[in-house]
């Protein structure tokens, strides 16, 4: 991959549950001032609407119509709260009613949904299209942004992430079962790996990083060196 003249306009992040994607793309939008955009928030967002109005979780054809319908956006962070981006809906800011617990007991149940993830991904598109922005998912190099200028696949193996999220809950809570945290990341990457619709998989034009290899100021360096 050769070594560009301007930023690219548009970056895909891409990869598996805790391979670093999200600290890797604030990281990256930070430096070049762009705009940060985590996906997962889209399906948080859609799910939190459906509770907000009382929809059946388990009627997938009225999730599909609420995700085509719901004017969801992501803005630059309007306050010094430790938000990354502003999540909009219908123009009301929810970025901290998406994390609920309401919302992360059911956010699953929604994002499985095919006609919920078609209808967020051109979601998704109409807001990467406007450029300057980072986009971290899981299919944004291959599904939503195809064309993006730079498409990262940040990887690393189930048990170094399974390791990262059980340090991260010692620290946060002091309680964390290693095991059954190692079997929820398989169990996650086996739903990703085999869905019918956006499986995970690297573009074929991706950037392949392994961060069992690398650190996270490594793999920051060396996206930074490309986009510059």
């Amino acid at each position: 991959m050769m070594k560009r003249s301007s930023p690219p306009y548009i970056i895909a992040i891409d990869g598996p549950a805790a391979s670093g994607k999200s600290t890797l793309g604030r990281r990256l939008a930070e430096a070049l001032g762009y705009l940060f955009f985590d996906t997962g928030v889209m399906y948080r967002a859609i799910t939190w609407l459906a509770l907000e109005r009382d929809v059946d979780l388990r009627a997938e054809a009225a999730l599909t119509a609420l995700a085509e319908t719901a004017q969801i956006d992501i803005a630059p962070p309007s306050a010094s709260d430790g938000r990354a981006f502003d999540v909009l809906v219908g123009g009301r800011d929810i970025t901290w009613e998406i994390r609920l617990p309401e919302v992360d007991a059911n956010v699953s149940i929604v994002s499985a949904y095919v006609g919920v993830r078609r209808a967020l991904s051109a979601q998704q598109r109409r807001i990467g299209q406007r450029g300057q922005v980072v986009m971290v998912g899981r299919d944004i190099g291959t599904v939503v942004l195809p064309e993006a200028d730079l498409k990262v696949y940040l990887d690393a193996s189930a048990a170094q992430r399974a390791r990262r999220r059980f340090d991260e809950l010692r620290a946060r809570s002091g309680r964390a079962d290693y095991d059954e945290i190692l079997a929820q990341v398989l169990e996650r990457d086996r739903i990703d790996s085999t869905r019918a619709v956006a499986p995970l998989r690297p573009a074929a034009d991706a950037l392949i990083l392994d961060s069992d290899k690398l650190d996270a100021d490594e793999v920051f360096a060396r996206v930074l060196e490309l986009c510059r």
